[in-house]
């Protein structure tokens, strides 16, 4: 017998063994059960999502002499016919060479017609969307006042392309591509079966090669399986499908991110030179940058796999977030004009190129050849980074609370009064305001371990208000900060530079916080912001002046509805110097 290929042995002859369509089947199953068929169904979806097999299942169900748990039982004389093709009620069309008027009046001719064999006759029309509008136009009629002994199944990937007057005779289902999960576990059955040894990063690259199709999925497998026998490696597969690997894709973006332009341009070559597919080289590298933002928000995400999670943190976790943004954009916008490329390489080239153009501040990471791992150098340069951590200074703020109380060098009374004096204009060219170091400090010394503790669980659920119409933008500008340091009304939270902790700082100018506070913590508090870098210059002095008993008074904030009343006459301008006494307001 000649060799038949996988996608054909294994398609499902029962529901139970379709994947993926889970709402359809059962509603294909009900309408079964209840008496409650329809003439005509279309459905609607990608390739390989399973369209025309659930078809053929379906009509053998409706036609089977005995019925059990609403399938096929495929015993009897009508599911045996059906399942050789041999059943004369059963008539499967291909719209694509079946197209025109005169075929379509043929097909109509013959419904009329009692079935032959089972209860009802069937037509299957595959590609329906080939049809011609005269074709649509001759078949309305019939599709809209058929014989009750007659169903219509269409099946197409472009319902677009269908007229809406067939579409509204019809019930619609629409496929889902299958899940990853589902393709890799038919995929593990099937290798089973046939005795093919594969690995989980095999199947899982399968999958995505597939993009939700399980005939696709089938196909390559069948492909690997020729040029690899009975055992298939990762490796083989991309060198198949011209695939580049993870750490690749992650040494491409290192030396895009480090400049290093003869070693960029020289790997793209050399994997075009390979035959590797410049446009799947475009894709998984924008889908490593994708996962690499969706850990930033979640370690433990389980939409990343975790060959791709191991490569992300060594190579792309070195870049900030800001960049890694740019990046994808970059690449997307250059994807897109793959389709009037004449060299692809060169596209792709240009754009790592202008992405390797962007000025950023990072940090020098040099790879310990022995443990295979990232050190960090400090570098100076311009452009907003990520947020990783902060440093816990809870030890530091009990440690001068316990200091305070055994040598009366501070009394935990109430913080003295003080405006916001310590705010000052920076001496840069963009007039960014920050918190003066002295301020901090002062601010740390009214701070407790106990309600940075409080604040810090209920500052978790931050992310739950970013949608929010009233607190959508505030949410938005500390969803990466971390709370450093809190007081009884206010909390001091440290960004990834300078550029966010102005913004935050002058949203605070108008008070926006100060609502959005009582809600999240539940008690209004002010918020102050500083960077990274100055966070760890002032925990450097204010342990030194801790340890040397040398620590300021503490401040006292004001919160805005102890002066709301004097503030409402006031112009813009004067209030904020009322705010920020010190600060000289100059025009950009």
């Amino acid at each position: 017998m000649a060799y038949q290929a996988l996608y054909r042995k294994y398609r499902p002859t029962t529901f139970n063994e379709v994947v993926g369509q889970e709402t359809i089947i059962q509603t294909l199953k009900n309408a079964k059960a209840q008496d409650r068929v329809a003439h005509a169904y279309l459905f609607c979806g990608p390739r390989g999502t399973g369209k025309t097999t659930i078809a053929k299942i379906f009509a053998r169900m409706l036609n089977c002499t005995s019925t059990e748990d609403n399938q096929p039982c495929g015993e009897c004389e009508n599911c045996k016919m059906a399942l050789n093709g041999s059943h004369p009620d059963i008539i499967e069309i291909d719209a694509a060479s079946n197209n025109g008027v005169e075929e379509v009046r043929n097909l109509i001719d013959r419904v009329k017609y009692a079935p032959m064999q089972g209860q009802y006759k069937i037509y299957i029309i595959d590609e329906v969307h080939m049809m011609t509008s005269g074709a649509f136009n001759a078949l309305l009629k019939t599709i809209e006042e058929p014989p009750a002994h007659v169903i219509f199944i269409f099946a197409t990937t472009e319902p677009n392309k269908v007229l809406p007057t067939i579409i509204s005779r019809c019930q619609r289902f629409d496929f889902n591509k299958v899940s990853m999960h589902d393709i890799k576990y038919r995929l593990s059955i099937v290798c089973k079966n046939e005795g093919i040894e594969i690995d989980e990063n095999g199947l899982t690259l399968i999958a995505q090669l597939a993009d939700g199709g399980m005939r696709d999925a089938l196909s390559i497998l069948d492909q690997c399986v020729a040029y690899c026998s009975s055992h298939i490696d990762v490796n083989d597969i991309r060198k198949i499908y011209g695939v580049v690997t993870s750490e690749d894709i992650g040494h491409l973006f290192y030396s895009v991110y480090k400049k290093d332009v003869d070693s960029f341009v020289k790997d793209i070559q050399k994997y075009s030179d390979m035959g590797m597919d410049i446009k799947r080289l475009t894709a998984d590298f924008i889908h490593m940058l994708k996962d690499s933002l969706i850990l930033d928000y979640s370690e433990n995400s389980t939409l990343v796999s975790d060959m791709n999670k191991d490569m992300i943190r060594k190579y792309f976790k070195l870049a900030p977030i800001n960049f890694r943004i740019k990046c994808m954009e970059e690449l997307m916008d250059t994807f897109n004009k793959y389709t009037y490329a004449s060299n692809a390489l060169d596209y792709l080239e240009a754009s790592l190129l202008k992405i390797s153009s962007y000025s950023y501040e990072s940090k020098t990471h040099i790879i310990d050849s022995d443990q295979n791992d990232f050190k960090e150098v400090e570098e100076e340069e311009n452009y907003e980074t990520s947020y990783d951590d902060t440093s816990d200074d809870s030890d530091i703020i009990e440690k001068n609370t316990q200091k305070d109380d055994n040598n009366g060098v501070l009394e935990k009374s109430e913080i003295s009064d003080v405006s916001r004096e310590t705010l000052k204009q920076s001496e840069n060219k963009n007039n960014k305001i920050i918190l003066n170091d002295e301020f901090v400090i002062q601010l740390l010394v009214g701070a407790t371990k106990m309600e940075r503790s409080i604040d810090t669980n209920k500052f978790n659920n931050i992310g739950q208000f970013i949608s929010s119409l009233e607190f959508g933008k505030y949410a938005a500008t500390l969803r990466n900060s971390s709370i450093m340091a809190s007081g009884s009304n206010y909390i001091v939270v440290c960004v990834s530079s300078e550029i966010f902790a102005k913004q935050i700082n002058e949203f605070e100018l108008n008070y926006g916080y100060e609502d959005f506070m009582e809600v999240l913590l539940g008690k209004a508090k002010k918020v102050f912001a500083l960077d990274k870098t100055q966070q760890s210059r002032v925990l450097d002095e204010f342990k030194e002046r801790m340890i040397s008993g040398n620590l300021p008074e503490p401040y006292q904030v004001r919160l805005k509805r102890k002066d709301s009343e004097s503030d409402n006459n006031m112009s813009i301008e004067d209030h904020m110097k009322s705010l920020f006494p010190s600060i000289e307001i100059k025009e950009d």
